[in-house]
């Protein structure tokens, strides 16, 4: 078990829908990770994605952890909440506007000179006068520009439980999105969770490991803003039997949907066998049997117990 600490993890799921076998399985993987070292453990809603997100859909799924017996510390944060730590956030960092279309971006990264994934820089050295043409330009269109992060990096090191060192790319990636000026600005997810992470005492990250590389730029923020950098935790995911990342069109796959087949028991055996423990019915079964160095390393496909 890592080393006992009296800082906190959290799990914190976008509010789209119902939680999934896998999503549950991160879930309980973050709150065995925390409890097991003697940390706190949080919950919070990331709705920051207007458009997609419902405080029905949050209900539900704070209802369904509960049921899986998953208990949390405090309350529930929603980062809808939180947009003025946002602000303050963004006048502690270095920035600068970005006039880029989805379009002209996608153009100026398929040079040969461009790492893949990143962006390159378009407008980050433009002289005041262009600046001042592109804000017209947008302006015109009743759109407003994206806020950047002008980096003084071009990697950072994270320490993960599982990978060790991992070292990734660093780029000046958005912090506040454009978009139509009557609409207003969506904060991007690798701002809102760094200062949300510093505010909630977070120095244990666990979820999949789908999201590790985007680990370095987030630590190297928290490194800008004077916090913390947490200890990662990047778990394999769920796969559905083509050897894609499970998701709900996969069916009968939701704790709600799982349930009217089974006993609870039954389904808490089912992720517990998803971990390479057997014999458990309750999550703090789970929980006195939990040894992270005997996970499984390999993607757990659905289906499979």
């Amino acid at each position: 078990m890592p080393e006992t600490s009296s800082g906190a993890g959290r799990y914190a799921p976008s509010p789209s829908g119902d939680l999934h076998f896998g999503n549950l399985r991160t879930a309980l993987l973050a709150w065995l990770f925390a409890r097991g070292t003697g940390r706190a453990f949080h919950l919070r809603v990331e709705d920051i994605d207007t458009q997609r997100s419902s405080a029905e859909s949050a209900q539900r799924q704070i209802e369904d952890l509960l049921t899986l017996g998953l208990d949390f510390d405090g309350c529930v944060v929603h980062q809808s909440d939180r947009f003025p730590a946002y602000e303050q956030a963004l006048t502690e960092l270095p920035v600068y506007e970005c006039y880029c279309s989805r379009r002209e971006i996608r153009e100026a990264a398929a040079a040969p000179h461009v790492t893949p994934g990143t962006y390159p820089g378009t407008c980050r050295d433009l002289t005041g006068a262009e600046r001042a043409r592109r804000r017209e330009e947008l302006a015109e269109e009743d759109r407003v520009p994206a806020l950047r992060l002008r980096a003084g990096v071009t990697e950072w090191t994270v320490q993960d439980y599982f990978h060790g060192p991992y070292t990734g790319t660093v780029d000046d990636f958005v912090l506040r999105r454009g978009g139509r000026a009557d609409q207003g600005r969506d904060w991007a997810y690798n701002l809102a969770v760094v200062v949300d992470d510093g505010h909630q005492g977070v120095d244990q990250v666990v979820r999949g490991d789908d999201l590790l590389s985007s680990a370095p730029r987030q630590a190297y923020l928290a490194h800008l803003l004077g916090l913390p950098e947490p200890g990662y935790v990047h778990v394999p995911l769920v796969l559905n039997d083509r050897g894609q990342r499970l998701a709900k069109r996969d069916g009968a796959v939701t704790l709600r949907e799982m349930l009217a087949d089974a006993p609870l028991a039954e389904i808490v055996g089912r992720l517990a066998a998803s971990l390479g423990i057997t014999g458990v019915r309750t999550a703090g079964e789970l929980l006195e049997h939990f040894n992270p160095a005997e996970l499984p390393r390999e993607p757990f496909v659905w289906g499979s117990v």
